[in-house]
């Protein structure tokens, strides 16, 4: 019995300290974390804004973080699918995801068959960046000011003008619906996949606008010879076009929206991980070379992190969960 008694009590300890390993892996794993590069995933095509900033986000968390993070952009269902994905994959820092104000605020209106919720099942890092949305038209339009659009729009009774967009739910999009509602016009929103190709649809005429986020056509309004800028969206004017009118200055009083994006982990991430993701993002966007590289931009870096984020895209769906709702905006 004596012998029984003792390899019970054997087999106790014995079951205890492989429980405190299993517990004890983890962290012992978070601690040395990261060991190997990281992957970001930028749920939209190559050369718009949301991968411009994915790309400097994550060139920026290198030096802290001493590990390569590798950009792959997974477009498609305007963000949800590359998301998607980042929500089904091992949660240990290693996946991270590009979330913005479409993906996070404004899809979990838009599609009713989502397979993530995004305020659930992603875990706020850091504000990457805000940026004004931007109103263009093609360089042989007779349109020179957003009056100009608005009475055009006004008047063409049969015909709606078309503004074109990187893709349904896309802040541009949404930024044409706000318009739409605030200045008392009705358009045809055109949706693309990606600003590469909304882009030549306006300069070869096939539609009438073009609702942008400014990075992603900055380079094309300051050239001038295919695309000429009409308005920012945000309160106050961007220092790279400050030739440009906000929307409020042109007669749409009250008008600000400005397009943000920020990055995030799945669900189930530790928290020591979380914290060293969110120290190498706040380290990164206080950097001289993303302060220069945002400049150019016409970009602010993000300052917002981990709770703080989550409270502010709980402002976002509000609002734009109202005007979805209000103007029946639905995913074709």
């Amino acid at each position: 019995m004596k012998h029984k008694y003792f390899f019970q009590r054997m087999s106790c300890t014995a079951l205890a300290v492989t429980g405190l390993s299993l517990v004890a892996a983890p962290m012992v794993q978070a601690q040395d974390f990261p060991t190997k590069s990281l992957t970001l995933v930028v749920p939209y095509p190559a050369a718009g804004a949301a991968d411009i900033f994915g790309r400097s986000i994550a060139q920026a968390m290198e030096a802290t973080l001493k590990q390569t993070v590798v950009v792959e952009n997974k477009p498609g269902a305007a963000g949800n699918v590359g998301l998607a994905g980042v929500v089904r994959s091992k949660p240990d820092g290693y996946t991270i995801g590009l979330g913005t104000i479409g993906t996070q605020s404004i899809n979990p209106f838009l599609y009713t068959e989502m397979t993530f919720d995004p305020g659930k099942d992603l875990l706020p890092i850091a504000l990457v960046s805000t940026t004004p949305n931007v109103l263009v038209v093609a360089a042989n339009s007779p349109w020179k000011s957003l009056a100009d659009v608005i009475k055009a729009a006004r008047d063409a009774k049969d015909k709606k003008l078309t503004y074109g967009t990187p893709g349904i739910g896309s802040s541009p999009h949404l930024t044409g619906a706000y318009f739409e509602a605030m200045a008392g016009v009705e358009l045809l929103h055109v949706p693309f996949k990606g600003v590469s190709a909304s882009m030549p649809a306006l300069i070869g005429g096939n539609i009438d606008l073009l609702f942008d986020n400014l990075p992603g056509s900055i380079n094309q309004i300051k050239d001038g010879s295919r695309v000429r800028g009409i308005a920012v969206t945000s309160a106050q004017r961007s220092p790279l076009a400050d030739q440009l009118p906000t929307f409020a200055e042109s007669g749409v009083a009250g008008f600000d929206v400005t397009a943000w994006f920020a990055i995030y982990a799945p669900k189930g991430t530790p928290q020591p991980v979380m914290d060293k993701l969110i120290e190498a993002a706040r380290a990164g966007l206080k950097s001289e070379k993303v302060e220069q590289a945002y400049a150019k931009l016409a970009a602010t870096p993000g300052n917002l992190f981990g709770a703080d984020l989550a409270a502010f895209e709980n402002i976002e769906r509000a609002k734009w969960g109202k005007l979805i709702k209000e103007r029946g905006i639905k995913a074709e």
